[in-house]
């Protein structure tokens, strides 16, 4: 069995608090969900929303007809007298998801019609679609609370479309109220009164069972599910692709398109776009999730895998890491030795396994880039010699004027020095340093992916600043951290750690 999977990122992720794509933003994503996670549909905007939303539709369905992927993009539209098929063909779309009711009450009070009146408008719409040649699906807006509540209502909804030229009926749970057992009991009852028909199933998030209810309606027998990447929607979210895809693979055992090794690489795209963090635990897609923490976790990988599952991290471009902090035993410091090339006899390794655990008692971060650090220093050695060094360097602030930084640095025992202004203190200390590697040491310098900085809850002015970096150099990323009082100062401690990686 395959699953089909619509990604509607693009139109219901959007409602997301905040979030507003630019067209170029949003063909870009297009790009990314059609071309390489391979969704099979995406639902890219609402008709007559804004001109720049028509201008987004036509920049996505311009690039997915020279790529085939035109009958793949679909907008939802409304029960209008054609106003949202004359939006759509003029954008230059081909299917219309038309936005029907699909519970007593929202017909009644929000159309304020029958529901004679209510699907006879339906059934004109769809002719004019058809008349268009704009294919149609038919979401059931509030359909879960219509099986609850008037589900007469809604059967015959469906008894009167069921003979109309529809792709796909719609299944959305709008108020995020459903659990697994009502999902698998009402989607059941669609299925099993209608085998002819297609069913799309719609989840939100309001309970946090948004993928366990796209299960329940898989196992039910319905063959569509709707996601967004991180789970993006509105109020709660929607169904995360991320999550419902290791569902369906692992769990269900029933396959989709999904090109799982692009998963990471798209979410974390999407996030740069939103502004939206994904959460440092958010399975599959969260910084933390294939990370070890406990020593005995690190133990039982190296003795045939204790404790890994089917959610291996290469499946979805990611590495397993093994943090260092309190609760790090050897066998985690081991890990990431090993990750630099180290080794440490056992009496060192005790040492610098005490000096790793004082570290996180006191809260601090330690990554695999402090470590040659921590064991300089532990061990009074030069396991570690660092090729570069700041030799001195000044930092210019004026009122109107942009900062400008002049930079002395040693590079293996030779001095260069550069000068450049730039957009804040640590820019211009950064443009500097790009020009020795560059324009004097003819190099590539490593590309900045990711800068945080983060002060203690409460922190006063002279408080600790943490800075880490995020760093990309020939293919590998990674981190460094600075610690200091001044956060310019934290930064380029962070920055050195980084130019003595690649040096060594």
């Amino acid at each position: 069995m395959t699953v089909e999977v619509l990604d509607t990122t693009l139109r219901d992720g959007e409602q997301t608090s905040g979030v507003s794509f630019s067209a170029t933003e949003k063909l870009s994503i297009a790009k990314l969900l059609l071309d390489e996670l391979r969704v099979d549909r995406i639902e890219v905007a609402s008709a007559r929303v804004s001109d720049g939303e028509h201008e987004a539709v036509k920049l996505i369905t311009g690039w997915a007809a020279g790529r085939g992927y035109l009958e793949r993009v679909e907008v939802l539209g409304f029960v209008d007298g054609g106003t949202s098929l004359r939006w759509i063909a003029e954008g230059g779309g081909r299917v219309i998801n038309l936005l029907t009711k699909g519970s007593l009450k929202h017909c009644v009070e929000q159309l304020r019609k029958s529901p004679e009146e209510h699907v006879a408008d339906v059934r004109r719409e769809i002719a004019l679609a058809v008349s268009m040649g704009i294919r149609v699906n038919v979401y059931f807006e509030d359909w879960s609370n219509g099986m609850i509540h008037s589900p007469d209502y809604l059967f015959n909804m469906v008894d009167t479309l069921r003979g109309e030229p529809i792709g796909r009926f719609m299944l959305p749970d709008t108020l995020g109220i459903l659990n697994p057992f009502d999902t698998v009991d009402y989607c059941a009852q669609m299925v099993g009164r209608y085998p002819e028909l297609k069913f799309d199933f719609h989840a939100h998030n309001d309970y946090d069972l948004a993928a366990a209810n796209v299960m329940a309606a898989v196992r039910a027998g319905v063959t569509g599910i709707h996601t967004t990447v991180n789970g993006l929607g509105e109020r709660a979210g929607n169904a995360p692709l991320s999550s419902v895809v290791a569902v369906l693979h692992d769990q269900l055992k029933v396959d989709s398109r999904i090109a799982e090794g692009r998963i990471n690489r798209v979410s974390r795209m999407v996030e740069t776009y939103t502004g939206v963090h994904i959460p440092a635990n958010k399975p599959i897609i969260g910084e933390n999730v294939f990370t070890q923490c406990a020593g005995i976790h690190a133990d039982g990988d190296n003795k045939n895998n204790l404790y890994f599952n089917d959610l291996l991290p290469e499946r979805f471009g990611r590495v397993r890491e093994y943090a260092l902090g309190k609760t790090s035993g050897r066998a985690n410091i081991r890990k990431n030795l090993e990750a630099l090339g180290l080794e440490l006899d056992e009496a060192s390794m005790r040492k610098v396994t005490r000096r790793i655990i004082e570290l996180g008692d006191r809260k601090e971060q330690v990554t695999t880039e402090d470590l040659p650090y921590i064991i300089a220093d532990v061990l009074r050695s030069s396991v570690r010699e660092d090729k570069v060094r700041i030799i001195s360097y000044n930092l210019s602030l004026a009122h109107g004027l942009k900062p400008v930084a002049a930079l002395r640095i040693e590079i293996d025992g030779r001095a260069y020095e550069e000068h450049s202004s730039g957009d804040g203190q640590y820019d211009a200390f950064m443009r500097a340093l790009r020009k020795i590697y560059k324009e004097q040491l003819g190099r590539q310098f490593p590309m900045l992916v990711n800068y945080s900085v983060a002060i203690p809850p409460g922190g006063r002015t002279d408080a600790f600043v943490q800075t880490i970096i995020t760093w990309e150099s020939v293919g590998e990323t990674f981190k460094t951290k600075g610690l200091d009082a001044d956060q310019t100062e934290a930064a380029i401690k962070a920055t050195v750690k980084m130019l003595n990686k690649i040096e060594n």
